[in-house]
């Protein structure tokens, strides 16, 4: 058996759970800067998974301007720290303190495959026709509504046809194209390390 025979599903391990975690405070984060519905119970779910590291949090990171500023903090150390222990399983044990410039961008696609993975849901459960009353389409509208309402008023649905989905994939994954590659080589090797 070789070094990576125990490394490897420790790396999966780690990815998965600090991922799953990561996501769900970035949604945390989303549903309360998009003012979604408090009281659904998939938003309840979310807080409570995200409180009991919050709660501490948010006695020493403020909020700023009614964003929830302690969510993005611990999202960004929980990328980190994710970071630093697949670096140390992988055998990288200098520049470990890169990892938390390398999260950056690493949050940034995320967030952006939220809204991503969101807009496809809400497409394909619009094929068969949901109760709009479920809480899980209610969380949806309330996630994907600010980015469908401009593309609806620029691109009106054409012979009953709703294309608008099709216009926020295209200029999220556009963002994600000219945003992502630019941050990443600015983390990689940024101008203010000697």
């Amino acid at each position: 058996m070789t070094d990576t025979y125990l490394t490897n599903p420790l790396v999966f391990l780690i990815q998965t759970l600090f991922g799953l975690y990561t996501t769900i405070v970035i949604l945390r984060f989303l549903l309360q800067w998009l003012r979604a519905d408090f009281y659904n119970p998939i938003s309840q779910f979310v807080v409570k998974l995200t409180t009991p590291v919050l709660g501490p949090l948010r006695r020493v990171v403020p909020g700023i301007g009614g964003a929830d500023v302690a969510s993005l903090v611990l999202a960004w150390l929980l990328k980190s720290t994710e970071l630093v222990l697949i670096g140390l399983l992988a055998g990288v044990e200098r520049n470990l303190f890169g990892a938390f410039f390398w999260s950056l961008p690493a949050l940034v696609g995320l967030t952006i495959n939220i809204f991503l993975f969101a807009v496809f849901i809400r497409v394909i459960l619009s094929w068969v026709a949901p109760d709009p009353r479920h809480p899980g389409m209610r969380l949806l509208e309330s996630l994907t509504a600010p980015l469908l309402r401009p593309a609806q008023r620029l691109l009106p649905p054409i012979g009953g046809i709703d294309l608008s989905p099709l216009l926020v994939i295209i200029g999220l994954v556009l963002l994600r194209m000219l945003l992502l590659p630019p941050l990443q080589a600015l983390t990689l090797s940024p101008p203010w390390v000697i």
